[in-house]
């Protein structure tokens, strides 16, 4: 049953599903995104959407060859309805790719449950480490741009931000590939659809995203300043993160530490990422 909505909460919810279900027709593998977009439909009372995105989030979860947890989202469909011919054929089907690949069904929903960590394998590790020991990407980044010879180790090692833990900031660090754009190196556009195509992390457009701005100040300020990232809505119990580096370990611990929420990463460009932080940290 549908929960009532004050207006800007219904136009926040419309936008979310507006804002979603673009992205997922141009990736159709993003269950994280699907995710979102089911909920925002449930809270709307949209059944059919919310069953048919289910569906959606299963096959993307079946191409992924996580066998399990389409079963797990197959199951919740059929709770609601018993009889769909269509989830019950897909069912069998998993048990006959699973069976030929001889990979065994594991139930265990918590083998499956992401927490702080995004797809992107952050992981939420306790303490502050030294900033030569700080993990903020740069290994997996110089292999992609660099190892794979798309820029020079000059251009790259000129474009990092360099980290200093203990030097307090008074404005935000800019992204690595925004300084690639401003030196005319890479332009922007390419590099987030490379790192969104090896990552697998959904772009999202900001500019076009009305954001949580008291949402996105209950997170530490040097945190989202120094590593360029910003919490910007929540859906049910997961917070979605902008950010412009997909690697950065030492964002993820650092935000994880600051809720008990799930973070949802997505990439965005560089330059809204900039403006929003600004706008938001004053």
């Amino acid at each position: 049953m549908a929960t009532t909505f004050t207006p800007g909460e219904e136009a926040q919810l419309a936008q979310t599903i507006e804002m979603f279900e673009v992205i997922t027709q141009t990736q159709p593998q993003d269950y994280q995104s699907l995710e979102i977009l089911k909920e925002a439909y449930s809270k709307l009372g949209r059944n059919t959407d919310v069953a048919s995105t289910s569906k959606r989030i299963a096959q993307a979860y079946v191409l992924a060859g996580q066998f399990s947890s389409a079963i797990l989202e197959y199951e919740t469909i059929l709770q609601n309805n018993p009889d769909d011919a269509e989830v019950q054929e897909a069912l069998k089907q998993i048990e006959a790719k699973s069976s030929a690949a001889n990979q065994p069904i594991i139930t265990d929903t918590a083998v499956f449950r992401r927490s702080a960590e995004s797809s992107t394998g952050f992981i939420k590790k306790p303490g502050l480490r030294p900033a030569s020991q700080v993990d903020d990407g740069r290994k997996q980044m110089e292999k992609i741009f660099v190892d794979g010879k798309l820029i020079a180790q000059s251009d790259f090692d000129v474009c990092w931000p360099s980290t200093d833990l203990s030097v307090p900031l008074t404005d935000v660090v800019e992204p690595f590939i925004q300084r690639l754009a401003d030196k005319g190196v890479m332009v922007a556009d390419v590099t987030l659809k490379l790192l969104s195509d090896r990552t697998r992390v959904a772009y999202l457009p900001l500019d076009k995203y009305d954001l949580d701005i008291d949402l996105s100040r209950t997170f530490p300020a040097e945190t989202c300043r120094r590593w360029c990232v910003l919490p910007f809505d929540r859906m049910s119990k997961s917070i979605m993160v902008a950010t412009a580096n997909p690697f950065n370990q030492q964002a993820a611990k650092e935000l994880a530490e600051a809720t008990n929420n799930r973070l949802l990463w997505y990439l965005v460009p560089p330059m809204d990422l900039v403006k929003n932080l600004r706008k938001v940290f004053r």
